[in-house]
């Protein structure tokens, strides 16, 4: 399950220091849903980790069933391949991600939408064939677009297409919501101090053996650079969600001007403003994963403004020409439960 508008993997657990002592420090990583994953515990448990891996592969299986878009007999896929308006049953917690999407969708102006996937295949970025659609064309796409074309009955699991060419799809969040599945294997087993990563996004609880805080490194947003930008220290040991989404690792450039894979569902292009790198803090990889992408669409400015308005903590990465600005919503800035060095 690839992200497709989410193809950065710009934050990377990094453990600096003390990890080496009692008790052990322990990984099980891999690959799934289209990128890799990283998961780093440790517990004065004694743990079956080949039972936890049983476990957490069940999960993977177990999401795809439910939100994949890459298999046509997926919860979401059957969901979109029926033309009725009428009511469909679907799982409850696809539900409740819905049900998150559209708050986000919502308190982001219509910027955040897992309905955009038609724009971004019109313009090329699915099939890496880039190509500049004519007005009409954006139009005609647009029609097609737009998550409050699907009611929501939350109480009976429950969603309705308004129109019959509404399709969804949950990509843009579905990492945040694997990293949060995780966490669910991780605490049922008895672990409480674990670094999940999934393709780029995170969800850090606990601390270190030695009693220090966790610590990720995130990488500076230029293509082909991967050198830490900033080290994020988490100081509140009851979960940290951190996701980040940038322009710079899927884009095209044409007859001088770039278009980023990123795209504003109200115009129906590529974001064209100067932000090239968003991260989002809270407690739910699932909402700071809707959010990341939500704030690239929006742009500094009015992600700022909003940021500010719902207290949503964001790390924000502009670029103007070779320089990098650097800053941070109110939110991140009165923190206790992160400190960015």
């Amino acid at each position: 399950m690839r992200k497709y508008f989410l193809l950065i993997f710009c934050c990377i657990p990094v453990l600096l220091g003390g990890c080496n002592r009692a008790p052990e420090v322990r990984k099980i990583e891999g690959h799934a849903q289209g990128t890799s994953y990283h998961i780093t515990w440790w517990s004065p448990n004694q743990i079956d980790t080949g039972e936890l891996k049983g476990l957490i592969d069940t999960t993977f299986a177990d999401i795809d069933k439910k939100i994949s878009t890459y298999t046509d007999d997926s919860d979401l896929q059957r969901f979109n391949h029926n033309s009725s308006t009428g009511w469909q049953e679907l799982p409850g917690d696809v539900v409740g991600l819905l049900h998150l999407a559209s708050q986000v969708h919502e308190a982001s102006n219509g910027c955040y939408d897992p309905t955009v996937k038609p724009l971004y295949d019109l313009w090329g970025f699915g099939k890496n064939s880039f190509h500049i659609p004519s007005p009409n064309q954006i139009k005609g796409v647009r029609k097609d677009v737009g998550f409050e074309k699907v009611a929501l009955d939350i109480r009976r699991h429950r969603v309705r297409k308004l129109i019959p060419e509404i399709a969804i799809d949950l990509s843009s969040m579905g990492e945040g919501y694997t990293a949060w599945r995780l966490s669910k294997v991780l605490e049922h087993a008895g672990i409480h101090n674990y670094i999940v990563e999934m393709g780029g996004d995170m969800y850090v609880k606990g601390h270190r053996p030695d009693g220090g805080f966790w610590r990720i490194a995130i990488v500076r947003p230029l293509p082909g650079d991967m050198s830490i930008d900033k080290v994020v220290e988490i100081r509140n040991e009851n979960g940290v969600s951190i996701n980040t989404s940038g322009t710079y690792r899927h884009y095209y450039d044409q007859q001088g001007k770039r278009y980023s894979h990123i795209f504003d569902p109200r115009s129906g292009a590529p974001v064209t403003h100067d932000l090239v790198s968003a991260t989002v803090f809270a407690d739910d990889p699932r909402f700071s994963d809707a959010w990341a992408t939500a704030m690239l669409c929006l742009g500094k400015r009015e992600g700022e403004s909003i940021a500010e308005q719902q207290r949503i903590a964001v790390y924000f990465i502009q670029q103007q020409k070779e320089k990098l600005l650097e800053s941070s919503s109110p939110a991140l800035q009165k923190s206790k439960a992160v400190a960015v060095h």
